[in-house]
Protein backbone atom coordinates (compact mmCIF):
# COMPACT_ATOMS: atom_id res chain seq x y z
CA UNK A 1 0.00 0.00 0.00
CA UNK A 2 1.59 3.60 -0.87
CA UNK A 3 0.62 6.02 1.39
CA UNK A 4 1.27 10.25 0.97
CA UNK A 5 2.47 11.91 4.24
CA UNK A 6 1.14 15.35 3.75
CA UNK A 7 2.83 17.02 7.21
CA UNK A 8 5.55 19.89 8.27
CA UNK A 9 6.70 18.87 11.73
CA UNK A 10 9.80 16.81 11.11
CA UNK A 11 9.37 14.78 14.48
CA UNK A 12 5.88 14.03 13.44
CA UNK A 13 7.15 13.08 9.78
CA UNK A 14 9.82 10.98 11.60
CA UNK A 15 7.29 9.29 13.77
CA UNK A 16 4.75 8.65 10.98
CA UNK A 17 7.05 7.55 8.40
CA UNK A 18 9.05 5.12 11.03
CA UNK A 19 5.51 3.40 12.28
CA UNK A 20 3.85 2.40 8.60
CA UNK A 21 7.66 1.59 7.09
CA UNK A 22 7.91 -1.20 9.76
CA UNK A 23 4.74 -2.54 8.72
CA UNK A 24 6.04 -2.82 5.12
CA UNK A 25 4.28 0.14 3.75
CA UNK A 26 5.48 2.75 1.10
CA UNK A 27 5.68 6.03 2.60
CA UNK A 28 6.28 9.43 0.18
CA UNK A 29 6.40 13.03 2.30
CA UNK A 30 5.23 16.46 1.15
CA UNK A 31 5.70 19.06 3.64
CA UNK A 32 3.32 21.62 2.28
CA UNK A 33 -0.19 21.51 0.80
CA UNK A 34 0.86 22.53 -2.62
CA UNK A 35 2.84 20.02 -3.14
CA UNK A 36 0.76 17.28 -1.78
CA UNK A 37 -1.68 18.08 -3.87
CA UNK A 38 0.49 17.91 -7.18
CA UNK A 39 1.95 14.65 -5.63
CA UNK A 40 -1.69 12.91 -5.95
CA UNK A 41 -2.72 14.10 -9.06
CA UNK A 42 0.85 12.57 -10.04
CA UNK A 43 0.76 9.56 -8.52
CA UNK A 44 -0.95 6.91 -7.73
CA UNK A 45 -1.60 7.04 -3.66
CA UNK A 46 -3.64 4.14 -2.10
CA UNK A 47 -4.27 6.61 1.31
CA UNK A 48 -3.39 9.91 2.31
CA UNK A 49 -2.81 11.37 6.21
CA UNK A 50 -2.99 14.86 6.36
CA UNK A 51 -2.12 17.60 9.36
CA UNK A 52 -5.32 19.75 9.08
CA UNK A 53 -2.96 22.79 9.56
CA UNK A 54 -0.35 23.08 6.95
CA UNK A 55 1.63 25.63 4.96
CA UNK A 56 0.00 26.71 1.59
CA UNK A 57 -3.21 24.79 1.36
CA UNK A 58 -4.33 23.60 4.78
CA UNK A 59 -6.00 20.28 5.21
CA UNK A 60 -9.43 21.43 4.48
CA UNK A 61 -8.61 23.32 1.45
CA UNK A 62 -6.54 19.82 0.16
CA UNK A 63 -9.42 17.45 1.23
CA UNK A 64 -12.33 19.21 -0.65
CA UNK A 65 -9.92 19.54 -3.85
CA UNK A 66 -8.89 15.77 -3.77
CA UNK A 67 -13.39 15.33 -3.76
CA UNK A 68 -13.67 17.95 -6.21
CA UNK A 69 -11.09 16.00 -8.70
CA UNK A 70 -12.98 12.91 -8.41
CA UNK A 71 -10.18 10.99 -6.25
CA UNK A 72 -11.89 8.50 -4.01
CA UNK A 73 -9.17 7.80 -2.12
CA UNK A 74 -9.35 7.44 2.14
CA UNK A 75 -8.12 10.52 3.72
CA UNK A 76 -6.67 10.50 7.27
CA UNK A 77 -6.96 13.98 9.04
CA UNK A 78 -4.26 14.78 11.44
CA UNK A 79 -4.96 17.57 13.97
CA UNK A 80 -4.13 19.26 17.11
CA UNK A 81 -7.51 21.05 17.48
CA UNK A 82 -9.69 18.47 18.81
CA UNK A 83 -12.79 20.40 19.37
CA UNK A 84 -16.05 19.21 17.93
CA UNK A 85 -16.37 21.73 15.11
CA UNK A 86 -12.99 21.20 13.86
CA UNK A 87 -13.74 17.67 13.61
CA UNK A 88 -17.00 18.23 12.21
CA UNK A 89 -15.54 20.82 9.98
CA UNK A 90 -12.51 18.05 8.37
CA UNK A 91 -14.94 15.03 7.86
CA UNK A 92 -17.10 17.13 6.30
CA UNK A 93 -14.71 18.40 3.72
CA UNK A 94 -13.81 14.56 2.43
CA UNK A 95 -11.89 13.21 5.14
CA UNK A 96 -12.76 9.49 6.62
CA UNK A 97 -11.16 9.50 9.68
CA UNK A 98 -9.30 11.98 11.77
CA UNK A 99 -6.78 11.87 14.80
CA UNK A 100 -5.87 14.25 17.58
CA UNK A 101 -2.65 15.12 18.12
CA UNK A 102 -0.67 14.01 20.24
CA UNK A 103 -1.22 10.28 18.89
CA UNK A 104 0.10 6.88 19.56
CA UNK A 105 1.82 5.19 16.46
CA UNK A 106 -0.08 1.68 16.73
CA UNK A 107 -3.15 3.53 16.81
CA UNK A 108 -2.53 5.60 13.53
CA UNK A 109 -1.31 2.22 12.23
CA UNK A 110 -4.70 0.69 13.31
CA UNK A 111 -6.33 3.01 11.74
CA UNK A 112 -4.28 2.85 8.44
CA UNK A 113 -5.19 -0.84 8.13
CA UNK A 114 -8.77 -0.09 8.57
CA UNK A 115 -9.05 2.51 5.77
CA UNK A 116 -7.14 -0.11 3.60
CA UNK A 117 -9.71 -2.18 3.98
CA UNK A 118 -12.55 -0.09 3.44
CA UNK A 119 -11.11 0.61 -0.08
CA UNK A 120 -9.84 -2.37 -0.68
CA UNK A 121 -13.52 -3.46 -0.94
CA UNK A 122 -14.15 -0.80 -2.91
CA UNK A 123 -12.19 -1.38 -5.58
CA UNK A 124 -13.02 -4.77 -6.25
CA UNK A 125 -15.95 -4.28 -8.51
CA UNK A 126 -13.85 -4.35 -11.62
CA UNK A 127 -12.96 -8.43 -11.53
CA UNK A 128 -10.76 -8.23 -14.12
CA UNK A 129 -8.54 -5.99 -11.60
CA UNK A 130 -8.56 -8.41 -8.48
CA UNK A 131 -7.04 -12.07 -8.49
CA UNK A 132 -8.62 -14.80 -5.79
CA UNK A 133 -7.63 -18.12 -3.89
CA UNK A 134 -9.90 -18.90 -1.62
CA UNK A 135 -9.24 -15.58 1.08
CA UNK A 136 -6.33 -14.50 -0.58
CA UNK A 137 -6.91 -11.72 -2.92
CA UNK A 138 -4.68 -9.48 -5.24
CA UNK A 139 -5.91 -6.29 -6.10
CA UNK A 140 -3.41 -5.86 -9.32
CA UNK A 141 -4.50 -1.87 -9.55
CA UNK A 142 -3.91 -0.91 -5.92
CA UNK A 143 -0.92 -3.51 -5.76
CA UNK A 144 -2.73 -4.89 -2.50
CA UNK A 145 -2.98 -8.42 -1.14
CA UNK A 146 -5.16 -9.47 1.27
CA UNK A 147 -6.30 -12.54 3.32
CA UNK A 148 -8.96 -12.91 5.85
CA UNK A 149 -9.92 -9.19 5.74
CA UNK A 150 -6.30 -8.44 6.64
CA UNK A 151 -3.76 -6.54 4.32
CA UNK A 152 0.03 -8.07 3.85
CA UNK A 153 2.55 -5.97 3.27
CA UNK A 154 4.77 -7.11 0.05
CA UNK A 155 7.88 -5.98 -0.69
CA UNK A 156 7.96 -5.13 -4.84
CA UNK A 157 9.74 -8.35 -5.94
CA UNK A 158 7.37 -10.84 -3.42
CA UNK A 159 4.50 -8.76 -5.09
CA UNK A 160 5.37 -10.03 -8.51
CA UNK A 161 6.19 -13.35 -7.49
CA UNK A 162 2.18 -13.24 -5.70
CA UNK A 163 0.89 -12.38 -8.90
CA UNK A 164 2.59 -14.58 -10.68
CA UNK A 165 1.12 -17.62 -8.92
CA UNK A 166 -2.06 -16.39 -8.69
CA UNK A 167 -2.07 -15.59 -12.71
CA UNK A 168 -0.72 -19.38 -13.14
CA UNK A 169 -2.86 -21.49 -10.05
CA UNK A 170 -2.67 -25.07 -10.45
CA UNK A 171 0.08 -25.00 -12.64
CA UNK A 172 3.60 -26.21 -11.66
CA UNK A 173 6.15 -23.53 -12.44
CA UNK A 174 9.61 -24.41 -12.55
CA UNK A 175 12.41 -22.60 -10.84
CA UNK A 176 13.51 -21.14 -14.31
CA UNK A 177 10.22 -19.99 -15.30
CA UNK A 178 9.61 -17.86 -11.89
CA UNK A 179 12.93 -16.47 -13.06
CA UNK A 180 12.44 -15.57 -16.56
CA UNK A 181 9.19 -13.96 -15.45
CA UNK A 182 9.64 -12.33 -12.18
CA UNK A 183 12.94 -11.13 -12.42
CA UNK A 184 13.23 -10.99 -16.01
CA UNK A 185 16.48 -14.00 -16.21
CA UNK A 186 16.13 -15.93 -18.89
CA UNK A 187 19.25 -18.19 -17.45
CA UNK A 188 20.26 -19.93 -14.59
CA UNK A 189 22.15 -17.76 -11.70
CA UNK A 190 23.24 -20.49 -9.73
CA UNK A 191 21.34 -19.14 -6.64
CA UNK A 192 18.29 -20.41 -4.67
CA UNK A 193 16.74 -16.80 -5.09
CA UNK A 194 13.61 -18.32 -6.02
CA UNK A 195 13.02 -20.68 -3.30
CA UNK A 196 14.64 -17.42 -0.87
CA UNK A 197 11.42 -15.37 -1.98
CA UNK A 198 8.62 -18.24 -2.02
CA UNK A 199 9.93 -19.01 1.44
CA UNK A 200 9.45 -14.94 2.23
CA UNK A 201 5.78 -15.15 0.40
CA UNK A 202 5.08 -18.22 1.95
CA UNK A 203 5.61 -16.71 5.62
CA UNK A 204 3.07 -13.62 4.74
CA UNK A 205 0.18 -15.38 2.61
CA UNK A 206 0.13 -18.90 4.79
CA UNK A 207 1.76 -18.66 7.59
CA UNK A 208 -0.89 -19.04 10.62
CA UNK A 209 -3.34 -20.43 7.99
CA UNK A 210 -4.91 -24.12 7.72
CA UNK A 211 -5.22 -23.81 4.21
CA UNK A 212 -1.71 -23.47 2.39
CA UNK A 213 -1.69 -22.20 -1.36
CA UNK A 214 1.95 -22.02 -2.39
CA UNK A 215 3.41 -25.89 -2.69
CA UNK A 216 6.32 -27.37 -3.62
CA UNK A 217 6.82 -29.50 -6.21
CA UNK A 218 9.54 -32.09 -5.29
CA UNK A 219 12.01 -32.09 -8.46
CA UNK A 220 9.62 -29.83 -10.68
CA UNK A 221 9.06 -26.25 -8.84
CA UNK A 222 6.05 -24.76 -6.93
CA UNK A 223 2.48 -24.64 -7.48
CA UNK A 224 -0.38 -22.52 -6.22
CA UNK A 225 -3.37 -24.40 -4.92
CA UNK A 226 -6.16 -24.56 -2.09
CA UNK A 227 -5.33 -27.28 -0.06
CA UNK A 228 -6.22 -27.58 3.93
CA UNK A 229 -3.26 -28.74 5.89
Amino acid sequence: MKILVIEDEAAVISLIERGLKEKGLEVSIAMDGNTGLQMIRDHPFNLVIMDLMLPGMNGIQICREIRSLGFDLPVLMLTALGSTENIVTGLDSGADDYMVKPFKINELVARVNALGRRAFKKVQTPEKNILQIGDLQLDTDAKMAKRNEEIIPLTSTEYKLLEFFMKNQSRVLSRMEILENVWDIDFNLGTNVVDVYVNYLRKKIDKSHDTKFIHTMIGMGYMMKETAS
